[in-house]
């Protein structure tokens, strides 16, 4: 069976959320509030401080999260969601850096940032123990790194409709249901502070930080 390499696995998921950009606020809003819950983006806003990086900022939803006096970095895949996060920005009259990158691949120096922070978008990365390598790269020491995902349910039938899901062949963006990335935020040496799964246990949001 031939085997995509990955630089064209993510190429094919460019063109897909190049494709879902003008759309993708509409269907975030109706899955937060049908199944995953508005308030965890603030949760996890809220936690940042000083120089902060956001891993897949996408359209720029949380950008009304983040306290005043955070100095914002975000990158993405898709260069068609950055120009709605930028709009964004400037509609909200927040300055940010944004910039066109791959998560496993972060186009910054070493301890960069006080706090990274990704949200919904570990459960679509190609290889999630190199994003948290390269997050881990790019904090600083005692730096917190936050993340909020949807991940494996705890409740066994919502579990198997998720493995399911993962298995139908017209996926396009490769999203994984049942991946648990905390596991590995612990396993590269990270302290969990604050960890909570809701919703199910749908829902898992973290704030770690880096010794």
């Amino acid at each position: 069976m031939l085997r995509r390499s990955r630089p064209s696995i993510a190429e094919a998921k460019r063109r897909s959320y190049a494709r879902e950009a003008r759309k993708y606020d509409q269907d975030m809003d109706f899955w937060e509030r049908k199944l995953f819950g508005p308030e965890h983006r603030r949760w996890g806003c809220s936690r940042a401080v000083g120089d902060t990086l956001e891993v897949a900022i996408g359209t720029g939803l949380n950008l009304p999260h983040y306290p005043i006096d955070v100095r914002l970095t975000g990158i993405d895949l898709t260069p068609e969601m950055l120009d709605v996060a930028e709009t964004r920005a400037r509609s909200l009259g927040r300055d940010i850096d944004l910039r066109e990158a791959d998560a496993h691949d972060l186009p910054f120096a070493r301890a960069s940032f006080d706090t990274v922070i990704c949200t919904y978008a570990m459960c679509s990365v190609l290889d999630e123990v190199k994003v948290i390598g390269e997050m881990d790269r790019v904090l600083r020491p005692g730096g917190g790194l936050i993340l909020v995902d949807h991940v494996r349910s705890t409740v066994k039938p919502l579990f198997w409709l998720q493995r399911i899901y993962e298995f139908i062949p017209s996926r396009t963006k490769g999203e994984y249901m049942t991946r648990r990335p905390a596991l590995h935020v612990v396993a590269a040496g990270f302290e969990i502070e604050e960890s909570d799964r809701l919703g199910a246990g749908v829902i898992e949001r973290l704030l770690a930080r880096k010794p």
